[in-house]
C-alpha cells in the first residue's frame, strides 16, 4: 500500500470517527426524547435525583437527559412546578424549559364549600401544598385580626371563582392572592349598596350564605333575599332553615345528612338558630356565590314576609304575606313530605 493510500484511509477513518462522535452528541442534544405529551410535576426542595425519578418513564432516553442536564448545570437550578412536556421535544429543549422555570399555571376553582376545612381539601386537591397546612394558614389568627376577620368569618373572604396561580403556589400565596381578589370584589359601587341595605360586608355575606342554601333557583334568589331583608328590617327573626341544619351539623358532625327539619330542632342552642336569635348569625353558614352576594345587594322589593317550598313548582318557593297563608302553604308542604316518608 503506497504513502499516499495510507494517508487517505487514516484520513477516512478519521473523518468516520469525528462524524461518528458528532453524531453522537448531537443525537444526546437535539434527537427526539419525550415519548408523548404529558405533565410533569417537580415538588419544592427537590434535588436532581428526584426529577430523573419522576421524569425518567416519560423519556426514551434517560442518560442522554441526565449527560445534557448535567452540561447545562440544570442540578444546581432545580425550580419545582408544573410543566407541560411536548411529545418529541428534544434534551436541549426540555432543559432549557426546566431552568427557565417556565411552568404552566392552573385554572384552581371552588365554590360551595361549607366550612374552612372543606375548602382547604379542595384547594389541597389543585394546588401542592397539604390540605393541613393550607387550613392553618386560613386559619391564622394574626392575618384574621390583621383583615378583620375572625373565623366564624374567614370563609367570607373567598369568593366562588375560577382564578389562574401556580402548582407550586404556597398556602400563603394561596390565602393572599384570595385577599387581593376580595378586596378587588368589593368595589365602591357594591359596598355602597351593602350600606343601602344597613349591612356590612361580612353581614352581606352571612345573609348570602342563608339566600344560598335557601335557593338553587339563581332567579328567586333576590326574592328570598328581599323577604329575609324585610324581616330584618321590621326585627323579625329570620327563622331560616338553613341555619338549624348548620347548628345541627356543628353538633351532630358536617356529614350529617339532614332532608327536614324537626320543631324540636328548632329548640337547638346555638347562636345560629334564627328562630330564637334575633338578627343575623355570627357568620356565613356556607360560601355563597356570586349570584347570591349580588341577590342580598340587589334585592327584589315585595311585601314577603313567609316562604315555604313550592310543592307544585319543585326548586321553587311559595312565598306568603301573612301568616295565615303561609301556614296553608306550610300545612301542604309538610303532608307532602310526609307521604316521601322523609322523617329526618
Amino acid at each position: 500500500m503506497t504513502k499516499k493510500r495510507i494517508i487517505l484511509v487514516v484520513i477516512s477513518l478519521l473523518f468516520i470517527i469525528g462524524g461518528s462522535i458528532f453524531y453522537n452528541f448531537y443525537s444526546k442534544i437535539y434527537a427526539s426524547n419525550i415519548k408523548g405529551d404529558t405533565t410533569l410535576y417537580i415538588p419544592s426542595k427537590s434535588n436532581f435525583n428526584t426529577v430523573l425519578e419522576k421524569i425518567s418513564p416519560f423519556l426514551k432516553n434517560s442518560n442522554s437527559f441526565k449527560w445534557v442536564a448535567e452540561k447545562k448545570n440544570y442540578p444546581n437550578v432545580i425550580k419545582a412546578g408544573k410543566y407541560n412536556l411536548k411529545k418529541g421535544m428534544n434534551n436541549n429543549d426540555l432543559v432549557n424549559l426546566l431552568r427557565s422555570g417556565n411552568q404552566t399555571a392552573i385554572k384552581l376553582s371552588f365554590n360551595n364549600q361549607e366550612t374552612l376545612e372543606k375548602l382547604a381539601g379542595r384547594i389541597a386537591e389543585q394546588i401542592e401544598p397539604d390540605s393541613i397546612t393550607i387550613l392553618n394558614t386560613l386559619k391564622d389568627k394574626t392575618f384574621l385580626k390583621k383583615n378583620n376577620f375572625t373565623k366564624k368569618t374567614a370563609l367570607g373572604m373567598y369568593i366562588p371563582n375560577s382564578y389562574q396561580v401556580y402548582w407550586n403556589t404556597s398556602a400563603e400565596k394561596f390565602r393572599n392572592k384570595m385577599l387581593n381578589e376580595y378586596n378587588r370584589f368589593w368595589t365602591s359601587i357594591r359596598k355602597e349598596k351593602a350600606k343601602q341595605q344597613h349591612l356590612t360586608i361580612n353581614e352581606v355575606i352571612t345573609l348570602a350564605s342563608i339566600v344560598q342554601k335557601e335557593t338553587a333557583s339563581v332567579s328567586e334568589r333576590p326574592k328570598v333575599a328581599g323577604l329575609y331583608l324585610n324581616r330584618l328590617r321590621d326585627k323579625w327573626p329570620l327563622q331560616a332553615d338553613p341555619t338549624i341544619i348548620f347548628a345541627l351539623k356543628q353538633k351532630l358532625g358536617q356529614n350529617t345528612i339532614i332532608k327536614r327539619v324537626l320543631l324540636k330542632d328548632l329548640e337547638i342552642d346555638s347562636k345560629y338558630n334564627t328562630y330564637k336569635n334575633l338578627g343575623l348569625p355570627p357568620g356565613p353558614i356556607a360560601m355563597p356565590d356570586i349570584s347570591s352576594i349580588n341577590a342580598v345587594l340587589n334585592p327584589q322589593n315585595h311585601d314577603y314576609y313567609y316562604m315555604c317550598v313550592d310543592v307544585d313548582n319543585f326548586g321553587e318557593h311559595a312565598f306568603a304575606k301573612t301568616l295565615s297563608q303561609h301556614n296553608r302553604n306550610a300545612a301542604k308542604y309538610q303532608r307532602w313530605i310526609s307521604q316521601q316518608g322523609v322523617k329526618r
